[in-house]
Order: structure tokens, then C-alpha cells, then sequence
């Protein structure tokens, strides 16, 4: 099972997968109510067959809205935020929830249902769960193996020369599987956030962020002998990347070559591994 702290894989809410999540979600929960009859469609409309497929269908697509809404708001909110699993099941959670109360308030009011109106939402609520759970559960497993399948297909294709794999740096998580790569001279610094690490790099003159679930202690032996050292309890960084190393009373900091100018505090107990490095640096660029 995953990690509800685990970062949600980008795959979920990637644009075209949404659209497909939506039209699979649509088709299968016409195919089970035409098929099943659930909340008593069978008793909506005294039509034949025909008609009551075109009927049930404007009903369903209807509450099918709920997802189409729903994705649209989480797409936008994963890329101003990282989502973790724990966030996407408390949404599914909510999804079931506003349609399944649609459905018995379409129940209750339109087609005037005599039962009691939280046994119509108790029926309506298992309904609307297998309505959604089953596609969106097909299509995690179906998208992850896609992910999977085109990760190996760039490491068979692509294999990398001796002096390209040389200047990337790969990084695995805390079961040993690589999960991100990056070219040294892209490189910025690593953030340790719990059992997490925050890699931030440039990517197309931006800086990005890729969040690994390995903890920097293990990276920083990892990375022994590589131009990123440790400079603070929570931070590594590329020594390649700094271009100014400022000592202000007490506090010393190392200032980033990027427009943003970031600055990364140095502990004391990293001072002199850092100021080493440095003078390994300075000699090196006089040679």
C-alpha cells in the first residue's frame, strides 16, 4: 500500500489523464446503470428500453459533473502545491460524497422516491463508490505501468555514454530504485523536509523541485567525493552553483549563481568541510 505521506504521482494529475480518467468514469457508469440498475433507475421513467438509455444517460453525465468539476480544481491546485496520497483519497472520498448526494436529491425531489432520505443517500453512496472506485482503481494500476514502461523504455533507448553519465547525478530512494536523474551543471541544492528530500535544479532556465523519499543523511554518504557537500543540517549543495561565500559576524552563507539569489546558511559544524572545499575550488581555477 502506498504511503499516504508519499508524494502523489504526477501521472494522476496530468492533463491528459484527467481526460481520460473522466471519459472512462462516464462510460463505465452508463454501461452499470444501464446494465445493474442502481437507485431504482429501473423504476425512473416508464419508457422503452431506447428512451430510458437516453434518459439514464443525461442523468448520469449530469452527476458525472461532479468529477469533471472536481479534477479541473485538482489540476490546478497540483501545480501551485505538492499533493500526497492522503490529500487524492480524502478527494476521491469527497467526490463520492457530492455525487452520491446528487443522486439522492435527484431521487427525493425529482422522481418524489418514499424512502426515507439517508437510506436513499446510504444506497446511493455504495452505488456511486463502485461507479468510481473500480475506473479510478483500473486506471491508477494502468497509468503507473505506463509510467513504469516508458522510464525503461528511456534507460533501453538512451542508454547513457561514459562521459554523459559522468556529469548526472541519479538519486534513489530509500529502497534503493532510481527515481531522478540530473545533468551536475542543472544542479542547485537538496532540502531535507522529514523522510523526504526536496532536489531543486533548473530546468528550461527555471528553478524546479523533485521531492524524493530518501533522508539527506544517506544522500550526503552517496554523494561522498562529488562536488555537493553538505553545508547545514537541512541543506546540501552544488559548490559548482556558488558564487559568493559571505561571513557576516558570526553566520556564514553561501550565496547561489542564479537570478533569484539564493543563499544557504552554513552550520558550524559544516564550516571548515565547506571552507576545504572552497580552497579546493579557488586552487583548482588557478591551475
Amino acid at each position: 500500500m502506498a504511503d499516504l505521506q508519499h508524494p502523489l504521482p504526477k501521472y494522476l494529475t496530468e492533463k491528459k489523464n484527467i481526460v481520460r480518467l473522466i471519459i472512462l468514469t462516464a462510460t463505465f457508469a452508463l454501461v452499470f446503470i444501464n446494465i445493474y440498475a442502481p437507485f431504482g433507475s429501473e423504476t425512473w421513467f416508464n419508457v422503452t428500453k431506447l428512451e430510458f438509455f437516453a434518459y439514464s444517460s443525461l442523468v448520469i453525465l449530469t452527476g458525472v459533473l461532479v468529477v469533471v468539476i472536481s479534477r479541473i480544481i485538482m489540476y490546478q491546485v497540483a501545480k501551485r502545491q505538492t499533493l500526497v496520497v492522503w490529500h487524492y483519497l480524502v478527494w476521491v472520498i469527497a467526490e463520492v460524497f457530492f455525487m452520491a448526494l446528487f443522486y439522492t436529491l435527484f431521487e427525493k425531489f425529482k422522481l418524489h422516491d418514499p424512502r426515507f432520505i439517508l437510506d436513499l443517500f446510504k444506497v446511493s453512496a455504495k452505488n456511486t463508490a463502485l461507479v468510481l472506485l473500480l475506473p479510478y482503481s483500473v486506471l491508477w494500476l494502468y497509468f503507473s505501468w505506463i509510467e513504469k514502461k516508458s522510464e525503461l523504455q528511456k534507460l533501453t533507448e538512451n542508454p547513457a555514454s561514459t562521459d554523459t553519465s559522468k556529469n548526472m547525478i541519479p538519486f534513489h530512494d530509500e529502497k534503493g530504485e532510481l527515481r531522478f536523474s540530473v545533468k551536475i551543471e542543472n544542479l542547485l541544492y537538496l532540502e531535507s523536509a522529514d523522510n523526504y528530500v526536496n532536489i531543486y535544479y533548473i530546468d528550461k532556465e527555471k528553478i524546479a523541485r523533485f521531492t524524493l523519499r530518501n533522508t539527506i543523511k544517506r544522500l550526503e554518504e552517496t554523494l561522498n567525493g562529488t562536488e555537493i557537500i553538505r553545508c547545514h543540517r537541512s541543506y546540501m549543495v552544488n559548490f559548482e552553483k556558488v558564487k559568493i561565500l559571505r561571513k557576516d559576524k558570526d553566520e556564514l552563507s553561501l550565496e547561489l549563481d542564479v537570478p533569484s539569489a539564493i543563499a544557504l546558511p552554513v552550520s558550524k559544524t559544516y564550516v571548515q568541510s565547506v571552507m576545504e572545499t572552497f580552497t579546493k575550488f579557488s586552487l583548482s581555477k588557478k591551475v
